[in-house]
């Protein structure tokens, strides 16, 4: 897998609600996304530097990866 920098002003939030409806249902779903990023990262050897699991959650909700069911 290969490393990638995220920053926590993109994706813009304002984008990011718009996209999955309201602000308290993006938090419970990049929430929940940050956990199973993190199980996942931490469940292997330990990293050198430790992912930013919910910068990733939030780049995977802006790109469609992850939706709310």
């Amino acid at each position: 897998m290969e490393k990638q920098e995220f920053e926590m002003d993109k994706p813009p939030i304002d984008e990011l609600r718009n996209k999955v409806g309201n602000k308290y249902l993006l938090t419970c779903l990049i929430a929940k996304r940050a956990k199973e990023l993190s199980n996942i990262y931490f469940s292997g050897e330990p990293m050198e530097k430790d992912p930013k699991v919910i910068a990733i959650a939030a780049e995977e909700v802006y790109e469609g990866k992850v939706k709310v069911n």
